[in-house]
């Protein structure tokens, strides 16, 4: 067989003959990133052949990247997704072959067929639950479920598609490069949050992913990549033409917090109840159209909305490009009163009779608690309750009830008072530490980002205006805009008086730094960095950053500034990070990336001291008292890696309701404290370990 030709813009001059021992057939579609090829086995079994585009073979990130692509494509059982029979990421040109699937992708069947019926409309509700759910239960979490990664195959649908290569579509051209994820089916914390992205954004996006099924268009609709942007966050889907028995479902998908949406395995269950006579048959996609209309576009059917404003236009664009900076930066282990739990004057115990406990303090939760250090007391918050624990043994010392939506993040002491982290809500209250009873309470504006820095709460508007309350009173300090920050969210570091807003250039090129005085708001400093840059740390007077390559997201460097002498430092990794989290001890950065590769960059020297492949699919930010390096897995296990050497020395058990159906998204950080360790599980359980010895848990 001739090389094939392939004649696309920007296509190469020519295409292999085999990959592997595949014989390539015929060009299925391309991407920004490879070609898609129909491929035969030696015995003739159709496959779908994915090669990497020439440029990106050379580049040595990339194959790692491919690698890790490759492997979490391989952890997703082939029931729901296409099977990966081969591949071989080290090739001149990376390839992975998966089983070969008949059949219209979902984009494409509503081009041409126009919105689904409400018995098909449940049946790929149905099918997309159950791959989301084979997804999730091996720690995988998809980030760019859409129509065009939806094929509709003869016994359901199939989610293709893990970030290597797109199929020729023209959806594509909605993609900002910037981020991971397509933005009409992004969820809102995939632009707040993005650290936090766990598998209830994919429920979001099947939320939208139905929209479009049912009505040729999605939940949020615009021209714009950054008014759908604007919309996704701030404003209520549109649901018009969705069948009345399922808009209630699709709108409990679509909710704004993650942890309001349902799992797959309650989506499965509400489906049940929706329809007695639920169908169950396979799904088989309608007949095409005559060939006479498929010209015709599909007229949809919808509501006109109001388009935001050129205000919420600029606000929306900097929601797109900033991604991690509307997410406050609030360590586990910072006591948010300026002193690190180290330092808190309390005499350190004899590890030597410190044996460790474990408590359930709210048995009636979901989810693992989340906590601080703060006044000789562990400060944690769990759906539902604020409460305060005895670091020595676990005693509940106080509870105070909090609405459900209010726990997103550990409450911290600030003002001599216990602040409930509570983003979005419209009523600050302040807790008194030996009580939790309320010291005061006020009423507030409404704001996108919370943050608390010594004894100041800043509060982020929607028009972009910081409002400063005293922590101490609930009194107003000061209100105005921060300039070069249409929509700021401010990251703070035990010990450092100065909080830091960052905002990434719209090409990402550059990131602006700008330095508070969160007493006053006065800034302190302002410069523009090179780079798409998330603040991780401070020590000894400089910022740590990792930054993320501007077309995948992923971080592939880490770097230093220093703002007395201006100076910068910049330490490329060997391969980029996906998911990346790090925090700074001394001048070492311990970063992990999803898939659980742990690594080590000292920045004084400016090399990777150690890399570790630790197999924990999704871990917290990690944390290091120097001789050790501690994360928490979803699973509830707390883990601990020689600082040294980056061997594992310890782990814990896993503590996890095998029942509970659940996938944590965001895992709690452990807490370093007066030479103990504490950290929480998804069963509930927070519990406390020797941090000197983690041979002995």
């Amino acid at each position: 067989m001739a090389p094939q030709r392939n004649t696309g813009a920007g296509a190469e001059a020519e295409l292999p003959e085999y990959a592997g021992h595949y014989r390539l057939e015929s060009r299925l579609g391309s991407g920004g990133m490879g070609v898609v090829h129909l491929a035969r086995s030696t015995s003739g079994m159709k496959l779908a052949v994915k090669i990497v585009h020439a440029e990106f073979a050379r580049d040595p990130e990339f194959r790692g990247r491919f690698r890790q692509e490759v492997a979490a494509a391989r952890r997703v059982s082939g029931a729901f997704t296409a099977s990966v029979v081969d591949a071989d990421p080290e090739a001149e040109r990376p390839w992975m072959a998966t089983l070969f699937i008949p059949g219209p992708t979902l984009s494409d069947h509503v081009k041409r067929n126009g919105p689904m019926d409400p018995a098909q409309l449940r049946r790929l509700m149905a099918g997309l639950a159950e791959a989301l759910r084979d997804i999730h239960r091996v720690g995988v979490v998809h980030r760019d479920l859409k129509p065009s990664n939806v094929l509709l195959a003869d016994d359901g649908p199939k989610v293709i598609d893990f970030g290597i290569s797109r199929p020729k579509d023209s959806e594509l051209r909605t993609e900002t490069g910037k981020l991971i994820g397509t933005p009409p089916f992004m969820a809102p914390e995939q632009f707040r949050r993005p650290r936090e992205v766990g598998p209830a954004a994919d429920v979001f996006a099947l939320g939208s992913v139905l929209v479009h099924a049912a009505t040729g268009r999605g939940p949020f609709d615009s021209d714009s990549p950054y008014v759908v942007a604007y919309q996704v966050v701030h404003d209520e889907p549109d649901l018009t033409g969705v069948p009345e028995s399922l808009a209630p479902l699709v709108l409990r998908c679509l909710a704004k917090e993650p942890e309001d949406r349902p799992t797959p395995d309650e989506l499965m269950r509400a489906l049940r109840s929706v329809a007695a006579s639920y169908d169950t048959q396979a799904f088989i996609p309608a007949q095409r159209a005559a060939d006479v209309q498929r010209s015709e576009p599909v007229p949809p059917q919808r509501r006109l909305r109001r388009r935001p404003g050129r205000k919420a236009a600029i606000a929306a664009a900097s929601v797109l490009v900033v991604a991690g900076a509307l997410a406050s930066v609030m360590l586990f282990g910072d006591g948010g009163d300026g002193t690190t739990p180290e330092d808190d004057g309390s005499p350190t115990p004899s590890v030597s009779r410190f044996s460790g406990w474990a408590a359930n303090p709210v048995p009636e939760g979901v989810g693992a608690a989340q906590c601080s250090y703060g006044g000789r007391q562990l400060i944690c918050a769990r759906p539902g309750a604020v409460f305060g624990l005895a670091p020595s043994d676990g005693r509940v010392l106080w509870r105070h009830p909090v609405a459900t939506s209010s726990t997103s993040r550990p409450p911290v002491l600030a003002g001599g008072l216990v602040q409930p982290m509570a983003d979005g809500t419209q009523r600050l209250e302040a807790l008194d530490p030996a009580s939790g009873k309320v010291r005061w309470q006020r009423k507030v504006p409404a704001h996108n980002a919370m943050q608390v820095a010594g004894g100041t709460i800043l509060l982020t508007g929607p028009d972009g205006t910081v409002h400063a309350v005293d922590a101490a009173t609930g009194d107003s300090k000061w209100s105005h805009r921060i300039p070069g920050h249409p929509l700021p969210s401010f990251a703070s570091f035990a010990g450092d008086p100065l909080v830091y807003a960052t905002n990434p250039s719209v090409d990402a090129s550059k990131t602006r730094v700008t330095a508070v005085d969160p007493a006053t708001g006065a800034v302190r400093w302002d410069v523009r960095l090179d780079g798409w840059l998330t603040l991780v740390g401070d020590q000894d007077g400089s910022l740590f950053f990792l930054a993320a390559d501007k077309d995948y997201g992923d971080t592939d460097a880490v770097v230093r500034y220093t703002p007395s002498t201006k100076s910068t430092r910049r330490v490329a990794l060997p391969v980029g990070r996906a998911d990346a989290q790090a925090a700074v001890r001394g001048n070492v950065v311990h970063l992990l990336g999803s898939g659980g590769s742990l690594e080590a960059v000292d920045m004084t020297t400016g090399k990777r001291l150690w890399h570790l492949e630790t197999a924990v699919s999704r871990g917290s930010v990690p944390v290091s008292d120097g001789t050790h390096v501690f994360f928490v897995a979803a699973d509830g296990r707390l883990l601990a890696v020689d600082a040294h050497e980056g061997d594992l020395v310890g782990q814990t058990p896993v503590r996890m309701k095998a029942a509970s159906g659940r996938v944590a998204g965001a895992v709690p950080s452990p807490l370093l404290a007066q030479g103990h360790l504490y950290a929480t599980a998804p069963d509930g359980t927070v519990f406390a370990v020797d941090a000197h010895n983690p041979s002995a848990w």
